[in-house]
Order: C-alpha cells, then structure tokens, then sequence
C-alpha cells in the first residue's frame, strides 16, 4: 500500500530490505525452485548435484543432520512457520519436505554490492546495515519520496534481478517496520498521521528490540499490541524491565528516535545480533549456542566483506534471562574478516564472560575498521577450526 505525496517536515528516512536476498539469489541460479518452501543454511548441508539425466537433485531438509541454523528462507517456508536463527533440525520438523542448500556468502556479497551501488548513484545518503539492507536519507525529496523510492526499485531489479520492499518515515524505527509491512516487493510510506492507526495495532514484537522474550513479558502484563505499549505506564514498565530498557520502550511505542542515518565514511562497527525464542543456558543449549554464534559471524563476516572493510576488535554482547546485559572486547594485532577468525575471536571474548546463567540474547560486533586495501596481507591470526561456544 502506497502513500501519496506525503510532506515530512523535519526529516525523510527510507530502509530498502532485500526481498528473501540469500533465497531469493539462489533462485535465479535455480528457478525451478520458484514457489517451492526452500531453507538456506549450515555450512554442511549438501550442494546440489546433477542426476543421471542432467537435471539438478536437491537435499530435502528432512535429511539433514547437524547442528546448523537457518539463515534464510523464501516465503514459502516462512508460512509453514521456519524463520532465520531456527535450528535446521528443528525447521526439519515444520517443514521436512523443504529444500535445503548450503549459504553461498561470495555470491550474496556479489548481489550485495551490486544493489548498493545501484541505489548509491541516485541516493548517495546511505547508512549500509549489513550485506541486504541499507537506509536511505530522502529528506532532500521528502515532498514526494515515493517518486524516487520507486525508482531506487525499479534500479535495483534491473541491475540485479531481485526484488526489494522499503518503508519511508520520518525516521529509522519507524521506516524499518514499514519496510516489513507489504513485503515482498512493497513500497510502504508511514506518515505522522498514521502512528495511531497503522501502527499502534500491531504487535509490540513488530518494534525492532523487542525479542520473543521481552514480547511475552510485556502480555503477562497486559501489553499486547503497539498502541497498549503506548499507553502503559511508564513507572509498571521500570518495575519491569528496569529504567533504561522501559524508557526506550516508551519512547518507540510512540514512534519517537533520533538516530541520524550515519554514513559509511562515519561507520564505526558492524554487528548482528539474534534474541532466542526461548532462554538458552551456555552448558546445557551448548550445541544451539554454538550453531548461533557460527551464524552471527558468518554475517558479520559478510557484511564486513561487502564494505570492503576489516576489524581489528571483536565484541559480543550477552543479555541474561533478568535483562542484564555484558559486552566483552578482543582486540586483535592483525584486522579480520574471516569468519572462522571471527569466530576465534568471539571465543576468546566468551573466556571472560560467565557462562552460568540463561541467556537471551547474542551479539557479535567488529569494530576498529580499516579497508581492505590498507591492510597488508598476512595469515589470518587464528588457527583454522570450528570452535564450541564455551570451549
């Protein structure tokens, strides 16, 4: 759904997300997988192979066996409820006949900098979130945005071949939930007259930083849907979930954030960051956390090799089942941006982090960036291997 010619007064902020990017550039390699459920994940799922008769045969996800998670998934596998973080195992039980392949990053970064540059050359205001998605500062032509919102689309599907949705607001909170609002392909502007009527309907989950956990703590309280979040009380939401948490709650579930659309000449660090479904404890979800941590740096990693850029310090962050949260750095003497070094890195973090309550969410973030081209080349810093979350 479209909006027209809407002014913003102050401030005009796009987020393009790529469509499904990972499925959606394995389905140009293999477009007889169209409008199948199909799961991209784990780094030792099976590649395709030819058949006898020269066609192509495909692992189901039902035959896998491992500890990897989903990465992506088309829409169709989303339906059937499998999601991005999921254990494969798990997403294997929703859905067994989906298709499995293995994630391909040099492809994906491929696509990555092919639509960056595509939007670039129209709207050079861009803040890069990671390797499928950007934000866009349309302030410049916030008395019509949908005008060239339109266009950025139209750009990116022909350089790339793939679609993208964007959500414009007046600024980033807001323009991300409308990016998600009539995907895939969608063009969703959010004006300040529709705070109320689109988005305090819509669950309080639906607000960027509040993870399942958070979401079902805010229903025991009442607190179901953006607009309750709105009107709730500002001292029961402290009581709760303590007094920086409950204001930034407060804040967002009136649309409200200030956060500039930072550049990349201004970007300082790339994280990602996964809040879990349920609490998971470091001894006994072990083998989850682990696949978790091997996924958030395969991303990070990507996304620091679609900049172009390395890091030289290496961070998690942690947040505890009470909401305590714990970063730990590790700067390293050589910059990476390989994920088995990230990887590395992270557990060296994790040494000097307790490890014996439940956690409910993880972070890994590279900062300290450098560009590729000023970094000598030298061996990676860490020994090649796969390494367990708390080993």
């Amino acid at each position: 759904m479209e909006g027209s010619h809407l002014i913003f007064p102050d401030r005009c902020i796009a987020h393009l997300d790529m469509d499904a990017f990972y499925a959606s550039v394995e389905l140009l390699r293999y477009p007889e997988l169209r409008g199948e459920a199909l799961v991209i994940g784990g780094r030792r799922a099976d590649p395709p192979a030819r058949g006898a008769e020269g066609a192509w045969q495909f692992a189901r996800l039902r035959d896998y066996r491992g500890r990897g998670v989903v990465t992506t998934a088309t829409y169709e596998a989303r339906a059937l409820g499998v999601h991005s973080g999921m254990g494969l195992m798990t997403a294997a039980r929703l859905a067994p006949d989906a298709f499995l392949l293995p994630a391909d990053f040099t492809a994906y970064r491929h696509y990555s900098g092919r639509f960056k540059l595509a939007v670039a050359a129209m709207a050079p205001q861009i803040e890069d979130r990671g390797i499928d998605e950007i934000y866009i500062d349309l302030t410049a032509a916030r008395s019509d945005p949908t005008r060239v919102a339109r266009r950025i689309k139209e750009a990116v599907y022909a350089t790339t071949g793939l679609s993208c949705s964007i959500g414009i607001a007046s600024n980033k909170l807001l323009a991300k939930i409308a990016s998600e609002l009539d995907k895939p392909d969608g063009l969703t502007v959010v004006g300040p007259a529709d705070l109320v009527a689109r988005i305090w309907p819509m669950k309080a989950y639906k607000i960027n930083g509040i993870g399942p956990k958070s979401a079902k703590r805010l229903e025991t309280l009442g607190i179901h849907t953006i607009g309750d979040l709105a009107r709730a009380d500002l001292g029961l939401l402290q009581t709760h979930f303590g007094r920086n948490y409950a204001a930034w709650l407060h804040e967002a579930a009136h649309g409200r954030d200030d956060r500039p659309v930072v550049t990349e000449a201004e970007r300082k660090s790339i994280s990602r960051e996964t809040t879990f479904e349920r609490d998971l404890h470091p001894r006994q979800d072990r083998a989850e956390l682990t696949a978790i941590l091997v996924a958030l740096c395969d991303r990070v990693a990507a996304d620091l090799q679609a900049l172009g850029v390395r890091g030289r310090t290496v961070g998690i962050k942690l947040r505890y089942e009470d909401f305590r949260t714990l970063t730990r750095d590790h700067t390293l003497h050589e910059p990476l941006d390989d994920p088995r070094d990230l990887l590395a890195a992270s557990r060296e973090c994790l040494r000097r982090a307790p490890l014996d309550r439940p956690l409910r969410l993880l972070g890994v973030r590279v900062s300290a960036l450098v560009p590729v081209g000023e970094v000598a080349e030298n061996p990676g810093p860490w020994a090649q291997r796969e390494l367990a979350f708390d080993e």
